[in-house]
């Protein structure tokens, strides 16, 4: 079965180029394109894609508003900024807004057809120049400390940070996908995040929660 991809990008060049890019993957199907905010929400809904690619800077709405307004609307595709920005305010936002991951523009063709197989797949997609910036912005510890989770709960955000998906931590860990689930909203809610991306990049930077795992 085909992947399900909606574009949001208000750049026509650039949107066709993606959409054509889609097509040409045999494992890839294009469900539609909109060039704002408003009407990629509007088809969303009626269309029920699989992933979401996100343009950040559109006229009217955002793409951090777009993203927001999708997540509260409860769409059940995977949500990926693709943009021109690698501004760590950006990133930051769109992280606690509840992307699934950052992409920026100027990847290869092929890379962006990989991570978007990877993010269906439940992994995180972090563009690697993204993933360096973050280690600053997310230095400072969160309002929770690594101590308060409980010995699953740090397993299981060791296995985020190294981009597992929920069926892959289930299968390593021997509890189902629903427990996971159960798991990570715990610990998101423990550390003050609001997305798998942000508490995975945090593990992956902090190095006393890694070095509390290993121990």
């Amino acid at each position: 079965m085909s992947i399900r991809i909606l574009l949001i990008d208000d750049h026509p060049l650039f949107r066709k180029g993606v959409a054509q890019l889609v097509r040409a993957d045999e494992e890839l199907e294009l469900a539609g394109e909109v060039s704002d905010g408003a009407s990629g929400i509007a088809l969303a809904a009626e269309v029920d894609p699989d992933l979401i690619l996100i343009d950040l800077n559109m006229k009217a709405m955002n793409g951090i508003e777009t993203l927001r307004q999708l997540k509260a609307a409860g769409v059940r595709g995977r949500c990926v900024m693709l943009t021109v920005s690698d501004d760590e305010r950006d990133v930051l936002d769109a992280m606690k807004a509840g992307a699934d991951g950052y992409l920026l523009k100027d990847m290869e063709p092929e890379e962006l057809c990989a991570r978007i197989k990877q993010s269906v797949g439940g992994n995180v997609v972090l563009d690697a120049s993204v993933a360096g910036l973050l280690a600053h912005a997310l230095n400072a510890p969160p309002a929770a400390s690594h101590s308060d989770l409980t010995e699953r709960e740090r397993e299981i955000l060791g296995l985020l940070a190294d981009g597992r998906s929920n069926k892959e931590i289930a299968r390593e860990l021997g509890i189902s996908d629903a427990t996971v689930k159960v798991h990570i909203k715990h610990l998101l809610r423990k550390l003050n995040m609001k997305s798998r991306l942000e508490a995975a990049v945090w593990a992956l930077q902090n190095p006393q929660f890694r070095q509390a795992l290993q121990g």
